[in-house]
């Protein structure tokens, strides 16, 4: 199993404010030398149209640091665990401003033809982040209609590169923000926006929409936001 542990960082009254470049140095600093990390992602907003939703600008920063085992998740957040460095004040004065939000989850990979990411080592690259934050009427129909259906869709997508999604766990930790407890979240990856725009324009795109219609109900918000994308490795 692999465990996901999301951060989102929005400044709700300025949608349109950015991390600086020195505080996303100091909080990829943080996060690499995390014990236990495997890998870790860092999202920053991007720009594509989507012919179905229009959800806005994504978060100011994003992340999704992933570990083995839970444990390993849970002491990194435990009271004096390595990432309380993130909340330490001072640290990320550009994120001030930002409501912040956390959740642990369980990351599912699915496979597509092909996986290679096409940007040279330390590039970014582009990642459709989706989230569903509701409730489902039938949680266990939901999530079987859901992973039986939609990932073979999505890996006939133009282009992509990886197919992820993350159900919902327990887990434990100190981090002195709120937690979300959304049903699911998923991605597809891109080598670049440009490569992301071409795929939402594709007739799979129109197919996904269709399975999404025939989804078991659900209620709540779906969220969709195209970010550009750092890979970081301890």
């Amino acid at each position: 199993m692999t465990i996901s542990y999301f951060l989102s960082f929005r400044d709700c009254a300025r949608p349109d404010a950015t991390l600086s470049k020195d505080d996303r140095s100091l909080f990829m600093a943080i996060v690499r030398s995390t014990p236990g990390l495997r890998n870790a992602l860092v999202f920053t907003p991007e720009r594509a149209t989507d012919p179905y939703v229009n959800d806005g600008p994504g978060p100011q920063l994003a992340a999704q640091l992933y570990f083995a085992d839970i444990a390993d998740l849970e002491a990194a957040l435990a009271p004096a665990g390595h990432l309380q460095a993130l909340a330490a004040p001072g640290n990320l004065p550009s994120l001030a401003g930002a409501e912040v939000t956390q959740q642990a989850m369980r990351a599912r990979a699915f496979p597509v033809p092909d996986p290679t990411v096409g940007v040279a080592a330390g590039a970014p690259f582009c990642t459709y982040l989706v989230s569903y934050q509701g409730e489902a009427q039938d949680l266990n129909a939901w999530l079987d209609h859901y992973l039986r259906n939609h990932p073979p869709l999505m890996a006939r997508l133009p282009g992509v590169r990886e197919i992820e999604v993350c159900t919902r766990i327990d887990w434990r930790g100190s981090l002195p923000w709120p937690r979300v407890n959304y049903m699911q979240r998923n991605k597809v990856v891109f080598d670049s926006a440009a490569a992301l725009r071409t795929a939402l324009a594709s007739p799979v795109r129109h197919e996904m929409r269709e399975d999404y219609n025939s989804l078991p109900p659900f209620t709540g918000p779906v969220c969709h936001y195209p970010m550009a994308t750092l890979a970081v490795t301890p």
